[in-house]
C-alpha cells in the first residue's frame, strides 16, 4: 500500500468540511486535485471512503473508521514537525566537544567560559583525549565536534582550521640558547630533548622539522603534557620545543629580552626560526550536520581563536 500524506490531508479535509469545495480552500488546492488525492486513496486501500452526491459527502464505515485513527496520527505529525522545526532557534541543550590536552588546557577553558556568558542554558561538554581517542570520538559520533592538530588523515571529515601557530624552545635562562631571541633549528642538534610524545598531533610536525634542519637530537623522554615537560626542563634534563599556545602569559616578558646567566634559572621560550606552523581544526564526521547548538559552539571556538591572531 502507498497512500501519501497529501492523499491523507486531503481526505481529512473532505471527510470534516463535508465538501470538496471547502477542502479545496483549506488546503489551497483545486478541487480537482482535491478529489483526485481521495481518489488515488480509495484505489491505494481498496476501499470507498466517501459516498459522493451533487449536494453532499458522506463517509462510509470504512471512511469513519479511518477518519478516526489517521486525525490523531496527523495531529501527532505535525507537532512532531513543529518540534523539529524549533531546533533551529534553540538555544539550550548540550554539546559534546573532545580536545587534545595542549587545546583543552590552553584554548576551551576560555571557550567554555565565553559560552556561559553568551548562552547559559549551553552545556558545553569538554572530553580530554589524546588526539587519535579525540579523532575516533568524532568518527563514532561520541561527540558533536573536536578540536585537534591538522591530522594527517581527514578525508571522512569536514574540518575548518581556526588557527596557525608556530612551534618554541622552551628551556632555562642559564642556558647558552636562551641568550638569543631567535633559535634555529639547527642548533638543536646533539641537544637532549623532551617532547610530547607520538600520541600528541604536535608531534609528527616536530619530528619532520627537526629532520628537515638536520637537527638530529636525542629524545630523552617522551611526556603526554607540556606541565610534565616543563618539570623535567626545570630538572635539567633536556629541552624542549612546543606549540606557542601551550607557553604561559607570565613568560612573555621573559622572552622580551635576551636572558643573561643568573644564579636562579627560571624556564624561558625562545622563537624557533625558520618558523613551523601547526594547524589547529575544528572536525566532524563529513556527513553528519551540526544541530545549530552545536554549530554556535563551533562558531565561538572559531571566533575565540581569530581573537587570538589579532594584534
Amino acid at each position: 500500500m502507498n497512500a501519501s500524506l497529501r492523499q491523507l490531508r486531503a481526505f481529512v479535509a473532505v471527510a470534516t468540511s463535508g465538501s470538496f469545495s471547502r477542502a479545496a480552500d483549506t488546503l489551497a488546492l483545486t478541487q480537482p486535485a482535491v478529489s483526485r488525492n481521495v481518489t488515488e486513496l480509495e484505489q491505494a486501500l481498496g476501499l470507498q471512503l466517501l459516498h459522493r452526491t451533487t449536494r453532499e459527502v458522506e463517509l462510509t464505515e470504512a471512511g469513519r473508521l479511518l477518519l478516526g485513527n489517521v486525525t490523531r496520527v496527523l495531529e501527532d505529525l505535525d507537532a512532531c514537525l513543529l518540534e523539529v522545526q524549533g531546533l533551529a532557534t534553540q538555544r539550550k541543550g548540550r554539546v559534546k566537544v573532545a580536545s587534545s590536552p595542549t587545546l583543552s588546557a590552553h584554548l576551551l577553558p576560555q571557550c567554555i567560559a565565553r559560552g556561559r556568558q553568551l548562552s547559559p542554558d549551553v552545556n558545553i561538554q569538554l572530553l580530554d583525549r589524546i588526539q587519535s581517542d579525540v579523532l575516533l570520538s568524532v568518527r563514532s559520533g561520541e561527540v558533536d565536534f573536536g578540536v585537534v592538530i591538522d591530522p594527517s588523515e581527514k578525508q571522512d571529515l569536514h574540518a575548518q582550521a581556526i588557527l596557525s601557530e608556530p612551534f618554541c624552545l622552551v628551556c632555562l635562562s642559564s642556558d647558552r640558547l636562551a641568550r638569543k631571541k631567535e633559535v634555529h633549528w639547527a642548533e638543536l642538534a646533539g641537544q637532549p630533548l623532551v617532547l610530547l610524545d607520538h600520541a600528541s598531533g604536535s608531534r609528527r610536525l616536530i619530528d619532520a622539522a627537526l629532520q628537515s634542519h638536520g637537527a638530529a637530537a636525542p629524545v630523552v623522554q617522551d611526556v603526554g603534557h607540556t606541565t610534565t615537560i616543563y618539570s623535567m626542563v626545570e630538572q635539567g634534563l633536556g629541552l624542549s620545543v612546543v606549540p606557542q599556545l601551550a607557553i604561559p602569559n607570565d613568560w612573555k616578558k621573559r622572552a622580551a629580552t635576551p636572558a643573561k646567566a643568573a644564579s636562579e634559572a627560571v624556564l624561558v621560550s625562545r622563537k624557533l626560526v625558520p618558523q613551523v606552523q601547526r594547524s589547529i581544526m575544528l572536525v566532524r564526521r563529513q556527513q553528519r550536520e551540526l544541530s545549530p547548538v552545536a554549530h554556535g559552539v563551533w562558531d565561538l571556538i572559531a571566533d575565540e581563536a581569530r581573537q587570538r591572531l589579532e594584534p
